[in-house]
């Protein structure tokens, strides 16, 4: 009688970027985790923090990252030896999702924390400039986004102005407003009022997509063309 072959390090290794292979294929929250997770690296570098705030925001991307794969193992086993509805494995999903939960929120106060100094000082001397911009020029930035959005619907054919179609007028009037905040909010508070309300942005773009009205590209290109379409503006007429 064979046995069977113990695996190797070359195969533990292998098994574990399957893993790590599978659920960045197969779980949304992970690939944004991912995403925002490389993105903030390369800030990293860029506005060159410190070896301690390295460390600190690497710790919290692992901590995030691991917690949702755990979590995604969870919901794996509980599906795989459940086939009815059973309270207890729902209240195990939430439990796991909660983990999650509480490991961006750690993260989120963490990149606050390291990059809120920073990012404040070097914007402030681009900005200040225009802290007392009229509040006229929200105003014709966020008009000004509208009709390039109704222009590009009926160039494109696709959508009516307020529903579907290339681009999306709801990303597009959300990131202009997050781009007219950050232009118009003075200095000692820009960071944080900027960065709530590209939360908010953000969140307008998902739903637009969850709800099946957008695609990503749709919403993608809504954002991108409201804030550039803003930052024209305020450029150019302040």
């Amino acid at each position: 009688m064979s046995s069977r072959r113990a695996p190797t390090v070359l195969d533990s290794f292998n098994y574990a970027f399957e893993g790590i292979i599978h659920v960045l294929r197969t779980q949304r929250n992970l690939r944004i985790h991912f995403v925002v997770a490389v993105a903030v690296l390369i800030a990293a570098l860029l506005v060159n923090v410190s070896k301690m705030e390295l460390i600190a925001l690497l710790l919290s991307i692992t901590f995030v990252l691991l917690a949702e794969m755990i979590n995604s193992a969870i919901e794996g086993t509980i599906d795989a030896v459940t086939t009815s509805f059973d309270p207890n494995a729902k209240l195990a999903k939430d439990v796991a999702a909660g983990a999650v939960l509480i490991a961006s929120v750690n993260a989120l106060a963490v990149g606050y924390i390291v990059f809120e100094g920073k990012v404040a000082s070097r914007s402030s001397k681009i900005l200040d400039r225009l802290r007392d911009a009229p509040a006229e020029l929200t105003l014709v930035a966020l008009v000004l986004t509208v009709l390039v959005v109704i222009g590009t619907k009926a160039y494109t054919g696709r959508g009516t102005p307020l529903r579907g179609g290339l681009p999306s007028g709801h990303a597009a009037l959300a990131f202009a407003g997050w781009m007219a905040a950050t232009y118009v909010v003075g200095a000692p508070h820009r960071f944080v009022i900027s960065s709530l309300t590209f939360i908010m942005a953000l969140l307008v773009a998902q739903t637009r997509v969850e709800s099946g009205v957008h695609s990503a590209t749709e919403v993608l290109y809504g954002g991108v063309l409201g804030a550039l379409v803003t930052l024209v503006c305020f450029q150019v007429l302040s």
